[in-house]
């Protein structure tokens, strides 16, 4: 009986963990069909300004400050006693929907509409807080409903499911629109709701606990004390100012998701204009780079679940490595030796596995009980502001550096991804100096003689 309590027991975490990566499926799918599909048909194909279309997908992520306003709406404003899945669910929705419309809006966009341009705008806008409330209440649940022991392996398999989604998504769009066609477009587009809506409600349904009584009150107290009072983006700022690890932090993050993504946008594009390549090809190299990363990722999951890495070391090694495939990949452009540009994917891949397990299990440790939603939206923030600021800057340096004729293709991918090599190894040095332990020691040095007395009076403490 003993050893069939342990098989259930072992059965049920690993049932419970590919459930939570469920809802990653449906923004590993969204996020293809962005950073694969849309960008190299509506610059390549309708010959739509390139910084105007990084722009709009750029867009939702300098709305990340929603993250923060979630997380502090669902800390303190359970809905049915649940804080995570129901914020979940409706961002799940409303970001999914918007993908019906969007093959209409580029087409409108190529001809020059006034109508596309504003309503690309607005819903990029919606999105981007669907997708704030999404991402912060998911990883607010996993770091509620996991500990720190088994969270690297959890954030493998969740990311995982990620980078798995890419994939598949390129595989179904090599197969449902091999080259461009207005309607194969809609057709693509019309499965989002289906897979995003499913994944999430599948993933979260029965796996958080529901509150009720006095333990509702006390958690919706908690969340009022551990956190200073006052608007969701003074709170922020607040804790950046008094938390010098908090702060370095948040520089790591927006550093290293910059670092990664910068080429993000424009790495088709590159392809196609390098090496003359077609849709169909291009749409390979997200599954090159998502092999490596799903290789990194579940590679170091199984280590770190046996051997213990340190976190910071994990995120280091990621960095370093991923620099030197930027490097390599760089040194392709300048070359023309495109027989560089698979294994430089490749090897970019599995270190970005590797950041991926340490920054994000980091990421959940750097949190402080009560106000996780708060401090997880913090973290997201950063993240959407580092992939904001690559996805601008990608298309900006495209349009600025070839568009305009002022540096040759090569030379101008070879500075792009040289860049990119230089700031990942610069967010290694900054993550170098942090520390779990001193994070939460500021903030416990922060917590005034006021903040005491209040949690007192709201029942928190004894």
């Amino acid at each position: 009986m003993k050893y069939v309590s342990v098989l259930l027991r072992g059965v049920g975490a690993v049932i419970k963990t590919l459930r939570l990566a469920l809802p990653k499926i449906g923004v590993g799918w969204m996020f293809a069909l962005l950073t694969i599909n849309l960008n190299r048909i509506s610059i390549v194909e309708l010959n739509i300004t390139a910084i105007i279309i990084t722009t709009l997908l750029a867009l939702h992520y300098f709305l990340s400050p929603f993250q923060v306003v979630s997380g502090r709406i669902a800390d303190r404003n359970p809905i049915f006693g649940y804080r995570r899945s129901p914020y979940l669910m409706m961002g799940s929705i409303v970001a999914s929907l918007i993908f019906v419309a969007l093959p209409t809006i580029a087409l409108g966009m190529s001809d020059k509409a006034t109508w596309a341009y504003v309503t690309a705008f607005i819903a990029f806008v919606i999105y981007g807080i669907a997708i704030a409330f999404m991402g912060d209440s998911h990883h607010a649940l996993i770091a509620e409903v996991t500990n720190s022991k088994t969270r690297g392996a959890v954030i493998s398999v969740v990311w995982t499911f990620t980078i798995l989604s890419t994939i598949v998504a390129a595989g179904v769009m090599k197969s449902m629109m091999p080259v461009y066609t207005p309607e194969s477009m809609q057709q693509l587009y019309n499965l989002t709701p289906f897979i995003v809506i499913g994944c999430s409600f599948l993933g979260v349904v029965g796996i958080e606990k529901r509150l009720k009584g006095d333990a509702l009150k006390k958690a919706v107290a908690q969340a009022r004390v551990v956190a200073p009072a006052g608007n969701p983006f003074a709170v922020s700022w607040q804790v950046l100012r008094e938390n010098k690890q908090a702060r370095g932090f948040f520089a790591f993050v927006f550093i290293a998701i910059f670092s990664i993504f910068l080429q993000d946008n424009i790495l088709e594009v590159f392809g196609a204009e390098a090496f003359g390549m077609t849709p169909g090809q291009t749409s390979g190299f997200q599954q090159m780079w998502g092999g490596g990363v799903l290789l990194g990722m579940l590679g170091m999951g199984i280590l770190s679940a046996i051997f213990g890495f340190s976190k910071r070391k994990i995120v280091i090694l990621g960095c370093a490595g991923t620099a030197v495939g930027m490097s390599i990949l760089a040194t392709a452009a300048l070359s023309s030796h495109e027989e560089l540009v698979m294994p430089s994917l490749v090897l970019m891949g599995i270190f970005t596995g590797f950041f991926n397990v340490g920054s994000l299990s980091m990421m959940m440790d750097m949190t402080i009980e009560g106000a996780t939603g708060l401090y997880m939206g913090l973290w997201g923030m950063a993240q959407a502001f580092g992939n904001g600021l690559a996805s601008f800057g990608g298309g900006a340096l495209h349009t600025g550096l070839i568009e305009t004729g002022l540096l040759e293709p090569a030379t101008a991918y070879f500075a792009i991804f040289g860049l990119e090599a230089v700031g990942m190894i610069a967010a290694a040095f900054i993550v170098w100096r942090l520390s779990v332990t001193r994070f939460r020691a500021e903030h416990e040095a922060r917590l005034t003689h006021a903040d005491a007395l209040r949690a007192m009076e709201l029942g928190a403490t004894a």
